[in-house]
């Protein structure tokens, strides 16, 4: 057959086949009148040089499979030769795969870096003066999400919190306890998801867990004795939060939203997230819940409005 036909046959260009021609991988006969001829062993050389690049082997690496073949076998990689260059071509992988995740570290960690520098160094921006939120938030509406919660018992759940304890929800013991539940909180170096600021009630975590710090003595004289805040972040996630905004309370993690589905809670949507807690403040007295805040607008405001609701609602 002629190039073309061992080509098309192959799955291959007719450029191709002469750059394994000069490799000498394939080396056709030679016609009387001088044009190359190609036969079946032709055919199968040249589809195994495909699938070997197909796997990351280049056309440089191919002639063990050619040999193998051309030796009779079925398969270009049933002969020591081609297993051990199976075997380099895996260690060369491993190294590059090393390579890139050290690589990858490394900028990760310069990000982080970098990223907490600048956080640090703008004190009074926007971004670490958390009681300003940007203009023109959209509110959210009340849509009933919560009407049906006052009077319920509290879940027997248990829950880590970032102080390395585990919350009974039911058994959080005499006095008012406020969980307040949020969405997520951002952090230096990380993004928040996209069109967060078009999402009703979404922006706002990091002011409304600094007012509860900020106003937290206050709610204890108010007869308030337990804190919480609480979202579906790994407490990991939590810890941070709390050791960089020096919060005087834990936070709960319920990465399975047990308590949404105990309850009935409200949430939403964002890219990346199929589910995250919509913001909602729980007032406990005595493992019921006594008064619910939904929805909450602004957050930067809203231990105030708690500390409010208590002054007038005194237990």
């Amino acid at each position: 057959m002629r190039i073309g036909e061992l080509a098309e046959r192959a799955g291959v260009t007719a450029k191709a086949v002469r750059y394994y021609e000069s490799l000498g991988l394939i080396v056709p006969e030679r016609r009387a009148n001088g044009y190359r001829e190609y036969g079946e062993f032709h055919v199968r050389a040249v589809s195994e040089i495909r699938q070997l690049a197909e796997c990351g082997i280049a056309p440089s690496r191919a002639a063990p499979f050619i040999e193998c073949l051309d030796a009779g076998h079925v398969h270009g990689d049933e002969c020591p030769a081609s297993l051990a260059a199976y075997r380099d071509s895996i260690s060369e992988l491993d190294r590059t795969i090393a390579l890139l995740t050290a690589r990858r570290a490394l900028l990760a960690h310069r990000l982080q870096d970098g990223a907490e520098r600048s956080f640090n160094s703008l004190e009074t921006s926007a971004m670490t003066d958390y009681s300003v939120l940007p203009e023109g938030l959209p509110i959210p509406t009340d849509d009933g999400g919560a009407a049906h919660l006052p009077g319920l018992a509290v879940p027997a759940l248990s829950l880590p919190s970032t102080d390395g304890q585990q919350v009974n929800l039911a058994a959080l013991g005499s006095g008012r306890s406020i969980i307040y539940l949020y969405p997520l909180t951002g952090r230096p170096g990380v993004d928040l998801p996209a069109g967060w600021d078009e999402i009703p009630g979404a922006r706002g975590c990091s002011t409304e867990a600094c007012d509860f710090r900020d106003h937290f003595k206050e709610l204890a004289a108010a007869g308030v004795s337990r804190v919480f805040g609480l979202s579906s972040q790994d407490t990991g996630y939590q810890r941070e939060v709390v050791e960089r905004l020096s919060l005087p309370f834990p936070m709960l993690s319920d990465q399975e939203f047990m308590l949404q589905e105990a309850l009935d809670l409200p949430v939403f949507s964002a890219p990346g997230h199929e589910k995250l807690y919509s913001r909602l403040t729980l007032v406990i007295l005595d493992g019921i819940i006594e008064h619910v805040f939904y929805p909450i607008f602004p957050p930067n405001k809203h231990a105030q409005q708690v500390l409010e609701w208590l002054t007038a609602n005194p237990h």
